[in-house]
């Protein structure tokens, strides 16, 4: 793996020198854009609007338009904002992570201490999973202030981005009329749910689709005619709700 960022923790007036490293990858396949004529590679060029020529990566500078007139900003000016959060990941106080709202969670990253770093680091994964808290830090990573928690994850400390307040939007702008609930029906519903209830394991939900479409593209590869499936949807004729529900246990019933 490479490092995306390389600074420290701020633990009190304790430094942890450590590495960030992307904690996911994808599963999906990698499919290409092609020209459906030729089935040529569909390139991105970066063109310059005035000439119409191309513009290699080492002449591209990144701008902020201030009343109309472009002010260029170089890394150096990136850094001159916030010096200290460039190179110091600072934990600001310890919280419960179920005090944060899964709403706000975005991408993980692990921390790997670097040399000298692994005592302090050690010390603060076994503190963290004694007190049970999450650390909120905040430092500055592609020219962006990130927000996020440190928690303990397999004996390494592992950073998970979050949004920040402002960056959710709000209920108020969605319709969503009220409506009443029949007391037999929400005991049916509530019922429903603890049939469906168990223990959450991960490891049961696999991203299968990829794997089904690479089956459809082998097919084709070898010249094989590929037919969908007909879909079979499973549903209850009459729309008063209690009879779907009931429908819906009886049919969970069968299944076990």
């Amino acid at each position: 793996m490479k490092a995306i960022w390389t600074g420290a923790i701020g633990f009190g007036l304790v430094n942890i020198p450590v590495k960030l490293y992307s904690a996911t990858e994808e599963s999906s396949l990698d499919l290409d854009m092609l020209d459906k004529k030729d089935h040529s590679h569909i390139k991105y060029k970066r063109v310059n609007e005035k000439t119409g020529k191309e513009v290699a990566w080492e002449n591209i500078v990144k701008g902020y338009d201030y009343d109309g007139k472009y002010i260029v900003l170089d890394e150096k000016d990136f850094e001159k904002a916030m010096p200290e959060k460039t190179k110091i990941l600072s934990i600001d106080h310890f919280v419960q992570e179920d005090e944060i709202d899964s709403i706000y969670f975005e991408t993980p990253y692990f921390l790997e201490p670097q040399k000298n770093g692994e005592a302090p680091y050690t010390l603060l994964v076994e503190a963290l999973k004694k007190t049970k808290m999450a650390g909120v830090g905040t430092f500055v990573m592609r020219n962006k202030e990130v927000l996020g928690i440190l928690r303990p994850y397999d004996n390494i400390i592992l950073f998970q981005r979050i949004r920040y307040d402002q960056e959710i939007r709000k209920t108020a702008d969605l319709s969503v009329p009220k409506k009443s609930v029949k007391p037999a029906e929400l005991k049916m519903a509530v019922t429903l749910i603890e049939q469906l209830s168990e223990k959450f394991d991960i490891s049961a939900y696999k991203n299968t689709y990829s794997e089904k479409l690479m089956k459809v593209i082998e097919a084709k590869a070898k010249g094989k005619k590929v037919t969908a499936p007909k879909l079979r949807v499973a549903h209850v004729k009459t729309k008063d709700l209690m009879e779907q529900l009931k429908a819906s246990l009886s049919a969970k019933k069968k299944a076990s």
